[in-house]
């Protein structure tokens, strides 16, 4: 009975032992899948030739060329991606997602890319000054649904959170004074600013810094070492800050200034 039980934790272990590690999948496939919004410029968009662009679009492509496969992406909507990405739709995510305690107990993350910090979105002429979330008590903010920001502001009390789908939606109602104010990554902020051509402006940066990194199942060793491997080289061989001055005019792998 010992034998036949040695045998079988034998047999346990040897099916664990060869288990292919994703980047051997992936590489036997020759795509890589990423799973991004593709309505979250300016990290990931379509142009005007309906063609899918920006940062992470980017960092995706050079990703998958410095692993020797094809980039492959997937629209998904934030709500579900992490979802999709532990269902095995999708080979990472790459879509600004934030590295909490909560998502590495389901997923591993590759070194961080990019940090950032909440910022406010105010109006032009608001002579109001809102230094925290604390000093919308009372107000109106609008948030993106399903975002790291709308969870953060529906924990402090008194704010009246309302969500929207994206920033044009939020940002139209803060021009008209429907809401007192809005929050999102500081990242995006100014981008957003400027395409909607509507009388707002940057406000006071909250809570803490934020890093961002890539997630993938959890167990794969050689596929996180080859993923570090293509972000480090990046940032090695300076395409990162390229690719990070073209969309944004900074570095956004280091703090920002104002929350150094």
């Amino acid at each position: 009975m010992r034998k036949f039980l040695a045998v079988l934790a034998l047999a346990g272990l040897s099916t664990t032992t060869l288990a292919a590690d994703l980047l051997d999948t992936v590489q036997a496939r020759g795509t890589l899948k990423i799973a991004t919004e593709g309505t979250y410029p300016p990290f990931s968009f379509k142009d005007k030739q309906q063609q899918l662009t920006g940062f992470d679009v980017e960092i995706g492509r050079e990703i998958a060329r410095r692993l020797k496969v094809k980039p492959e992406f997937v629209q998904s909507e934030w709500s579900g991606m992490l979802a999709g990405l532990q269902a095995g739709k999708y080979d990472i995510a790459l879509n600004q997602v934030s590295v909490t305690p909560q998502r590495q107990q389901i997923f591993d993350f590759s070194v961080p890319y990019t940090i950032s910090s909440a910022q406010l979105v105010v109006r032009k002429n608001e002579t109001r000054v809102f230094h925290s979330l604390d000093d919308l008590k009372g107000k109106k903010l609008g948030v993106g649904q399903g975002s790291n920001y709308a969870d953060m502001a529906k924990k402090v009390d008194g704010v009246e959170v309302k969500t929207y789908p994206g920033a044009p939606e939020y940002l139209q109602d803060l021009a008209t004074g429907r809401i007192d104010a809005a929050l999102n990554d500081s990242l995006m902020i100014p981008f957003s600013i400027k395409e909607s051509r509507l009388p707002v402006k940057a406000g006071a940066p909250v809570g803490d810094l934020t890093t961002m990194a890539v997630p993938f199942a959890r167990g794969n060793p050689k596929f996180k070492t080859a993923v570090d491997a293509a972000l480090n080289g990046m940032k090695k061989d300076g395409t990162f800050r390229t690719l990070s001055v073209k969309w944004f005019g900074i570095d956004v792998s280091k703090a920002p200034a104002h929350k150094k």
